[in-house]
C-alpha cells in the first residue's frame, strides 16, 4: 500500500506536524498518523476540484474528442486538479448532444487513462438572462423544461438566469434530479433571487462577473450572494477578472465553506470555447471588442494569488479549491484528507509550486 509523508497535511482539522498518508490497493485513505522518521520537506493537500473548465491550452472541450481528454487531463494533472467537470457555454439546444456524449465517453475511461476524474459536464447556458457577457446573444434561449428533464445524467452542474420565465421550476426539476444549479451572467430582482434560492439554486457562477454588481440602493445578485448563506459563490482568481479587494471582501464574507475557486479556463491557445471565437490580450482571453471570454488561469496559480495578494490563509485558499467544491457539487467521497476518502493528494512546496500527484493512491504526475 502506498504511504506518503510530509512534514504537514492538511486535514479536516487542519494542519499536522510531520504525519504518513496510506492509501489501500482501492485507492481509498485507511491511515493518516504522525511519524518520526525523515520526512521529505513538503506540504500534502487534497487534489483540488475546478467545476468550470472550457477548455485548456488549445483544447476545447466542446470538440474533444480521443487523445484530447487524455492530453487535458495531463495538463490539469500538472496544475494539481484531480477531479473537474467539462463546461460547454452557449449553444443552440441540438448542439449539445454530441460533446455530452463525448464527455460521458470521457467519464467512463478516465481512471484507466490515468487522467483525473470527470465528476460530470456544467452547463453554462444557453438559459441566460441580462448579462451574456461573452455567451453568443443570438444563442440565448428561453427556458425548455422538457429538454431540461431529457438531460443525460452526465449533466452535474447548470448555471442559469433567475430572471427568466420559468425559471424556478427549471431549478426544482434540476435540483430533483440532483443537479447543481447556479445563478449566473443574470440581473434578476431581489425577489428573483429568493424565488431561485428557495427552489434549491445552490451557487452563484464566478461572482461580480456576469451579473447585476454592488450597489447601494439597487442591490444586484453579487450583493446578494455575499450576504445569503445559502449561496456559494465562484470566484476567478486571476486578478484581472476581480480586483483582489473584490476577492477578499467575498472570503471575508463568506467565510470558510462559502468560496469555490474556479478557473474558468478556455482553449486560449485554439481561439475558441465553444462557438466563441476569442484571442489573447492584456493577459486573458477576449472578444475582439475587449470582453473577457474566460480565462487562461490555472487552479494552483489561483491559490497562489488568493494567497499573496488577498489576505487569505493557504489553508482557506486550499479548501476552496478542494473540499468545498467537492462537497457543493455532492462528491462525498474527496476533496478531503481523511480516512475512507480517495487518495487523490497533492504536493505543495514552499512557494506553492505543485510538486507529484496521487490519483487515488496512484502517482501520476
Amino acid at each position: 500500500m502506498p504511504v506518503i509523508t510530509a512534514n504537514s497535511v492538511l486535514t479536516p482539522a487542519g494542519w499536522t506536524q510531520p504525519s504518513s498518508v496510506t492509501v489501500d490497493d482501492a485507492g481509498v485513505i485507511v491511515d493518516i498518523a504522525p511519524t518520526s522518521g525523515p520526512v521529505q520537506h513538503r506540504s500534502l493537500v487534497p487534489g483540488f476540484v475546478d467545476l468550470q473548465v472550457n477548455g485548456v491550452d488549445d483544447i476545447d472541450v466542446s470538440r474533444a474528442d480521443g487523445s484530447d481528454w487524455i492530453r487535458i487531463g495531463k495538463l490539469l494533472i500538472e496544475q494539481g486538479v484531480t477531479s473537474w467537470c467539462p463546461t460547454l457555454v452557449t449553444a443552440p439546444l441540438s448542439r449539445y448532444e454530441q460533446p455530452l456524449r463525448r464527455i460521458a465517453e470521457a467519464q467512463a475511461h478516465a481512471q484507466a487513462l490515468g487522467g483525473p476524474a470527470i465528476i460530470g459536464a456544467h452547463l453554462e447556458g444557453p438559459f441566460l438572462g441580462g448579462a451574456p457577457g461573452a455567451h453568443r446573444r443570438d444563442m440565448l434561449a428561453p427556458i425548455d423544461l422538457a429538454w431540461l428533464a431529457a438531460l443525460p445524467s452526465i449533466v452535474r452542474l447548470v448555471t442559469l438566469a433567475p430572471e427568466l420565465e420559468l425559471a424556478a421550476e427549471a431549478i426544482e426539476l434540476l435540483v430533483e434530479r440532483n443537479i447543481l444549479v447556479s445563478l449566473g451572467h443574470t440581473t434578476p430582482s431581489i425577489a428573483q433571487c429568493d424565488t431561485a434560492v428557495e427552489a434549491g439554486a445552490a451557487m452563484a457562477t464566478h461572482l461580480f462577473n456576469g451579473m447585476s454588481g454592488v450597489h447601494h440602493r439597487d442591490p444586484g445578485l453579487a450583493a446578494y450572494a455575499l450576504v445569503n448563506d445559502r449561496l456559494t459563490v465562484g470566484l476567478i482568481a486571476d486578478l484581472i477578472h476581480l480586483h483582489p479587494l473584490a476577492i477578499e471582501l467575498a472570503f471575508r464574507a463568506k467565510q470558510a465553506d462559502g468560496v469555490v475557486l474556479v478557473t474558468d479556463a478556455v482553449a486560449w491557445r485554439a481561439g475558441t470555447a465553444g462557438a466563441v471565437g476569442l484571442s489573447m490580450s492584456d493577459g486573458a482571453p477576449r472578444l475582439a471588442d475587449g470582453t473577457l471570454a474566460g480565462s487562461a488561469l490555472t487552479m494552483d496559480a489561483a491559490i497562489r494569488n488568493v494567497l499573496n495578494h488577498c489576505s487569505v490563509s493557504l489553508e482557506q485558499a486550499v479548501r476552496a479549491a478542494s473540499s468545498n467544491p467537492a462537497r457543493l457539487i455532492g462528491c462525498a467521497d474527496r476533496g478531503v484528507i481523511a480516512v475512507g476518502q480517495r487518495g487523490d493528494l497533492v504536493e505543495l512546496d514552499d512557494e506553492v509550486r505543485v510538486g507529484a500527484v496521487w490519483l487515488n493512491g496512484v502517482r501520476a504526475r
